[in-house]
């Protein structure tokens, strides 16, 4: 039986229609990037008027179709001699085309203007100061009020107002957390502000991103984000704020505060001076004494692991915040060598490789660059390359070897011998053997 044209025509215009419907009914949980899990009082405020525009916007959408559909239908042309009937003139039709799209503009403006107040209003005087730099194609966050910088990982409090400083060290980029809301863009010789304040327990891991194109890594200029129970974050960031864990004395846990989930298991105090000759001695600190190490990190160095909250429990990362990114093709490293700490201290110390020039690693004189990322506790960071691969031995080596394959455009050079330079359009003539990349990959899985 063949289908009448009206209704194949009517058929093909529902079909967009149920296929929007059905998208709009998708799990919203399982998507972690989602802008509508509401965890800050940002998100909600724009969640609010979110809700607003598309209901209104949907009523609208519905009286204007049902209008167009009643005149096609009740004014169509049924004979020749039909001729409709002119409305020029009526004064009550033109009030109301005019008052009803007014009302619906009143209705719209009031609660915009209303958010783009509370939005854009100063943070509170308490606020937690963090300056958010971005970099191609890295972020560097700063926490001024305790003397911290890291990278590609930011930390915060639970229930505590958070002031952001958005800078940008080169092209534009723009912040975004989805989960926490707020999208700013970081625009050059301008500083520009956002504020929120997490408010959501358990919630961990969360993708932050660029999201204003700023060159070829763009897409992979990517950060974490932990939100963290309030004593929690006071132990990171003593602990951030300390020098290099390996060779160096662990800080002490604020007083009265209780080790936190995933923090490392008390033990009795030690001292890693009785035998200077053995690499790798690993120390721990008990909660209020601190481990004492020998104070020539060149030449008898021990690994020390903070009692209480170093970094979110990697085992307790969901499974959609552990990047995938393939390595590139060729690209191999020996994973049969073990690397030796004391060699890649050393390494770094005297400047082969070139590390020091671009990267800082406190309590270590010698590394004071401030051109790449801030080293000092790297260990304790679950990426590399801004997001892009998990921090692990495999990927830290290849990484070291020929970052440029890794990440196209990135500043830093190949540092392995023989690699092929994807900038330079050169092999690497002299630089790291396989052997010397795993002692600093060592050394800097050390850092904790």
């Amino acid at each position: 039986m063949p289908v009448p044209p009206r209704l194949r025509r009517l058929t093909t215009a529902a079909l967009p229609v149920l296929a929007a419907v059905a998208l709009t009914a998708c799990n919203n949980a399982a998507y972690p990037n989602s802008i509508f899990h509401n965890h800050t009082e940002f998100n909600r405020e724009v969640g609010t008027l979110f809700k607003i525009l598309i209901y209104l916007g949907t009523a609208v959408f519905i009286f204007v179709e049902g209008l167009l559909l009643y005149v096609l239908f009740r004014y169509r042309r049924r004979s020749e001699s039909d001729r409709p009937e002119h409305v020029h003139g009526n004064t009550t039709l033109e009030i109301l085309w005019t008052a009803i799209p007014a009302l619906i503009l009143a209705f719209i403006a009031v609660p915009t203007v209303r958010t783009i107040f509370s939005t854009q209003a100063k943070a509170r005087g308490d606020a937690l100061q963090v300056e958010v730099i971005g970099h191609q194609w890295w972020w560097e966050f700063r926490y001024p009020q305790y003397k911290v910088t890291t990278a590609d990982e930011l930390y915060l409090p639970v229930g505590r107002t958070v002031n952001f400083s958005l800078k940008t060290q080169d092209v534009l980029h723009s912040f975004w957390v989805p989960q926490l809301g707020g999208k700013r863009d970081l625009i050059t010789n301008h500083t520009n502000f956002l504020w929120f304040t997490p408010d959501s327990i358990g919630v961990a891991a969360l993708n932050g991103m660029c999201v204003e194109y700023c060159g070829a890594s763009h897409a992979n200029m990517r950060f974490k984000t932990f939100t963290v129970t309030p004593a929690e974050f006071e132990q990171w960031a003593a602990h951030q704020a300390s020098p290099a864990a390996y060779g160096a004395i662990a800080p002490a846990a604020p007083a009265g505060a209780a080790p936190a989930t995933g923090a490392a298991p008390a033990a009795t105090p030690a001292v890693a001076t009785a035998d200077t000759t053995k690499r790798g001695a690993s120390v721990s600190a008990a909660p209020g004494a601190p481990a004492q190490v020998a104070a020539d990190t060149g030449a008898a160095a021990a690994t020390v692991q903070q009692a209480g909250y170093v970094s979110y429990p990697r085992e307790k990362l969901p499974a959609w915040t552990i990047p995938k990114t393939p390595t590139p093709a060729g690209l191999t490293f020996n994973t049969a060598l073990v690397g030796n700490a004391d060699r890649g201290l050393k390494l770094l110390s005297t400047g082969q490789g070139g590390c020091v020039g671009c990267h800082m690693i406190a309590g270590n004189p010698v590394m004071m660059g401030v051109i790449g990322p801030n080293l000092t506790h790297v260990a304790s960071r679950t990426t590399i390359a801004a997001g892009l691969y998990p921090n692990d031995a495999k990927h830290l080596a290849l990484w070291i070897k020929n970052a440029r394959m890794m990440k196209p455009g990135v500043i830093m050079p190949t540092l392995g011998k023989g690699q092929y330079d994807p900038v330079t359009k050169a092999v690497v003539p002299m630089g790291l053997t396989d052997e010397q990349i795993a002692d600093i990959v060592a050394y800097l899985q050390a850092l904790k």
